[in-house]
């Protein structure tokens, strides 16, 4: 493959990854503090699909894509920015994972409070925590991690 074609693909797959996850974040957060059970339920449900569709194909993509220029380059993961740009990256998805789980636990509280027209469980609330606790870190993550790949500091 032609080293700007899979560097493109690179960067493209890292915004589709940053963007999606930015996006689902805020509208989550948003339908959840409203208190409207029917609209968190159908938010939860929509960011669940979006993190399968685009976060969980471009983590995969990723370390795949950035494996591959490295070898073109011949630049090895010793390199500073490259290991603190993996080491980050990891840090990401490994609160990445959780935040997956309590989506999908989130989806389910809120589609069954709004089944019955109730207002949306404290085990919600408290769900809506961790995942805000393990986003704030993904996301400082992601954003070092962009620094890193554009300033490449030695």
């Amino acid at each position: 493959m032609d080293y700007l074609v899979a560097k493109w693909l690179h960067v493209l797959s890292s915004t589709l990854l940053f963007g999606a996850g930015v996006g689902s974040a805020f509208h989550l957060l948003l339908a959840s503090l409203s208190g409207r059970t029917v609209a968190a339920a159908l938010v939860a449900r929509q960011v669940v699909w979006a993190d399968w569709l685009f976060t969980a194909t471009t983590v995969v993509f990723q370390p795949l894509s950035g494996w591959y220029l490295l070898q073109v380059l011949q630049l090895p993961w010793s390199t500073p920015w490259v290991r603190d740009a993996t080491l980050l990256y990891a840090l990401a998805v490994a609160c990445w994972l959780p935040v997956a789980v309590l989506q999908m636990r989130m989806r389910r509280l809120a589609e069954a409070a709004s089944a019955a027209a109730a207002p949306l469980p404290a085990a919600y609330r408290r769900c809506l925590l961790a995942w805000v606790a393990l986003g704030v870190p993904a996301f400082t993550a992601f954003v070092a991690v962009f620094w890193l790949m554009v300033a490449k500091p030695a």
